[in-house]
């Protein structure tokens, strides 16, 4: 790795992991202060590293000076405690200079910054926002280019958060059967947005998408190595992103242009990934409960076979069938008719799909007009453009012009 590139990266990889210890060790009053800490720790580094070169172990002396800054907080703190608000009724922060950075305190403290942010007071767009800014170190830009807004929506999104868990007294705490039942599908279900913000964003190919993914994949291996969170619901998760992920490389060529499912060099996909994603969908095999979590598992299960068979289309359509009755969605809806007709045919899938009437989505028009692909060019033609009319991101809109030039060749 070049040296320039050092510390973005570990800014990418210790920046979370040093946050959720110290949080844990402060508590959520003092959230502002762990990230402060944090920070200056890596500012310093810029400095000094500039200067002097990166040390011999440039994680361990990041820790070493992130405890010497705590330790420095604390005596100042204690300070200004004893000297000025002596007589001021208020709880004061941990006073222990002893921060753990081992691997086991941090991954017990994200774990528990995990169920800190899923709290049902904070909604859900704040709670993916906090995760990708206390759990994976992403900054307030990338956060804003992710949603698709700017700075200062994403900067008040965080600070409302921050301050509905102080005023709602949250502690920082390991997950208990108790959170666990309360918090886990809300852990999950932000895991899961998490990674389809990266999977399936809109904001283009900005380097956090990758990284969203990659993220939420190994908060969901926090929860699997805890035996309170190891569900059956949360393998299933894994089993899902596991196959999703299988097909990075194949989702795009080297221009950075989205291609299609069944455009796709199956040459690509990362078969240890399959193989990975299968042991986790039979580990979410127990229990008796179906979440959509294995539905959506099991849908992204088939489509790592590679032929068209009827047999895997049939599977899959009857899969979008179970998962909708679970939770109707009209995503998973409109996916559904796509499968409907390879598995049935084409007509039943085009009056599948009208009656959704999802006049919003450019996704919408894609589908129909590939489906009019077979049996009226020319209107085919007419929902594409109106896709390509409609899309929000320029990769969708590159994609959508290519199949128009496909048809207008075969046409």
């Amino acid at each position: 790795m070049e040296k320039s590139d050092l510390l973005p990266h570990l800014f990418r990889t210790e920046y979370s992991k040093i946050i959720a210890v110290l949080c844990n060790h402060f508590g959520i009053d003092y959230m502002e202060v762990a990230e402060d800490i944090v920070s200056d720790t890596f500012l310093t580094a810029a400095e000094l590293w500039g200067m002097k070169g990166v040390p011999e172990n440039p994680v361990a002396w990041l820790y070493t000076v992130a405890k010497n800054k705590t330790r420095n907080y604390l005596k100042r703190h204690q300070l200004f405690e004893k000297k000025i608000v002596a007589d001021l009724k208020y709880q004061p922060v941990n006073t222990g200079t002893d921060i753990d950075l081992s691997s086991t305190a941090i991954s017990d403290s994200q774990l528990a910054m995990i169920f800190t942010v899923c709290h049902s007071s904070v909604s859900k767009e704040a709670q993916i926002a906090l995760a990708l800014n206390l759990l994976c170190g992403f900054g307030v830009q990338e956060i804003a280019d992710a949603f698709l807004t700017n700075k200062e929506t994403v900067y008040k999104r965080l600070k409302r958060a921050k301050e509905k868990l102080r005023e709602e007294k949250i502690a920082i705490a390991p997950p208990t059967v108790q959170m666990v039942a309360e918090r886990m599908e809300t852990v999950l279900t932000t895991l899961y947005l998490l990674f389809n913000e990266g999977y399936y964003s809109v904001s283009g190919h900005h380097p956090l998408k990758r990284d969203c993914c990659m993220e939420a994949m190994r908060l969901c291996l926090l929860l699997l190595g805890n035996a309170f969170t190891n569900t059956p619901a949360a393998n299933a998760l894994m089993g899902l992103m596991c196959f999703h992920a299988s097909r990075f490389e194949a989702r795009t060529n080297s221009n950075g242009e989205m291609i299609l499912y069944e455009d796709q060099d199956t040459r690509l996909w990362n078969k240890d990934l399959i193989e990975k994603g299968i042991f986790y969908l039979n580990n979410s095999a127990s229990g008796n409960q179906v979440s959509k979590f294995h539905l959506e598992a099991g849908i992204a299960y088939w489509h790592t076979h590679p032929e068209d068979s009827k047999e895997k289309w049939e599977a899959i359509l009857q899969l979008y069938n179970k998962l909708l009755m679970l939770e109707y969605t009209p995503i998973a809806a409109l996916n559904r008719t796509y499968a409907l007709a390879k598995a049935n045919s084409i007509e039943e899938a085009i009056a599948e799909a009208e009656k959704l009437k999802l006049t919003d989505n450019h996704f919408y028009f894609v589908l129909l007009g590939t489906l009019y692909e077979h049996l009226d060019s020319h209107k085919a033609r007419e929902l594409l453009q109106t896709a390509k009319r409609m899309a929000r991101s320029e990769s969708d809109r590159r994609l959508i012009r290519k199949k128009i030039a496909e048809l207008e060749e075969k046409h």
